[in-house]
């Protein structure tokens, strides 16, 4: 009872600040048919295209397993780096875990297949308040598959215990300079530029370009105290040593921690100017050479024992109702810390298509790379 309770609370917060911004999505310009499949219905072996380290490959290889088919994956660091490779068409991808914006964007370019909800009737297990996002308001194109926030993580062994839950950690050497060459930031140009952009006090979906320079201004000065532009090992950078101040993602820093002999020494907190509360969503892409296939793994992963053992492996937080009472009480006990939003649950905001300005995000990064 008591994880259930806090999970519902948590995802209402958190339903609020998504559907706070909320804009509709663009028709597509062109799309594929839902696919006429049956549940359970397989139709050739599984393609998953998804972020690097999210699913054990031990729970993608039983479902292969259990149905009597062989399962692949290949992994992305951003979704600009997925996009383009799933929308040109013969990707080979059946699944494909983009995040609420993207599919927006997705959506727009006709690269994902509508999904058949009669062949995933475990989608009933989706938290209300995880329905109706402003990203797919009907649900048509995405399931929820995952959702936490963007942060900072640090190591207080080396920074000390009294330190300010700021951007400024990364972006103000007055703060950080001590830590130059100990810094990493996410190799992805929405997150990045939005931390930015949180720091100097504007909106992470800014279309003001005089805004947007700015935030890339400041990157382009942070580059040369960092130790790098990384998203793949930005946790495992933290632990090892190699950073002591990490931009990255809260399951990340959540199980990478409890991984080491101390785990009380990082404290991941998203800092009181603001950061990211993002949803990560199953779709399938538009010309998936299985989609039978890849609605039954849709639904083989909703139902409450793979949901949480998604969940416990990786320290996301889950979408799945019926995931909740299989969670692990140390996941519950790490993440449920009031401390983690220095800024309040008013300060998040989630990433929006920004439609033609999209590409600004993405010049403005590399500018700012150098």
């Amino acid at each position: 009872m008591k994880k259930t309770h806090w999970f519902r609370l948590v995802a209402g917060l958190f339903g609020f600040a998504l559907l706070a911004s909320a804009c509709g999505s663009d028709d597509p310009s062109s799309s594929s048919a839902a696919a006429a499949c049956e549940p359970g219905q397989i139709d050739g072996d599984l393609a998953l295209y998804n972020w690097a380290e999210y699913i054990d490959e031990e729970q993608l290889f039983a479902f292969a397993e259990e149905h009597g088919i062989s399962a692949s994956i290949d992994s992305y660091d951003s979704n600009e780096a997925m996009q383009p490779i799933v929308s040109e068409g013969n990707s080979g991808f059946d699944v494909i875990v983009p995040s609420d914006y993207m599919v927006s964007v997705m959506i727009a370019a006709g690269s994902l297949m509508p999904l058949n909800y009669d062949a995933i009737p475990n989608s009933a297990n989706l938290m209300s308040d995880m329905q109706n996002l402003y990203f797919d308001p009907d649900g048509a194109y995405s399931l929820p598959y995952q959702w936490g926030t963007t942060g900072i993580a640090v190591n207080t062994e080396a920074i000390g215990e009294d330190f300010p839950r700021t951007w400024g950690l990364i972006f103000d050497p007055a703060i950080s300079g001590d830590f130059d060459g100990q810094i990493q930031l996410l190799n992805d140009p929405r997150e990045t530029m939005g931390a930015a952009l949180h720091y100097l006090g504007y909106s992470n979906n800014t279309t003001n370009m005089d805004e947007l320079n700015e935030a890339r201004d400041l990157v382009a000065a942070t580059a040369s105290r960092l130790a790098a532009f990384n998203t793949d090992s930005a946790d495992e950078f933290l632990t090892s040593g190699e950073t002591v101040i990490a931009h990255g993602y809260s399951g990340d820093m959540f199980v990478q921690a409890l991984e080491t002999e101390n785990p009380a020494q990082y404290v991941y907190f998203v800092p009181e100017e603001g950061g990211t509360l993002w949803i990560d969503n199953f779709s399938i892409a538009h010309d998936a050479p299985h989609p039978c296939t890849a609605h039954t793994f849709i639904n083989w992963m909703y139902s409450g024992e793979q949901g949480a053992a998604l969940t416990n492996w990786n320290y996301y937080n889950t979408p799945n109702e019926a995931a909740v009472p299989f969670l692990d009480e140390d996941l519950l006990d790490f993440v449920n810390d009031p401390n983690v939003l220095a800024g309040g649950v008013e300060s998040l905001e989630s990433l929006q298509d920004t439609g033609d300005f999209e590409t600004n995000y993405s010049d403005a990064f590399v500018e700012a790379k150098g």
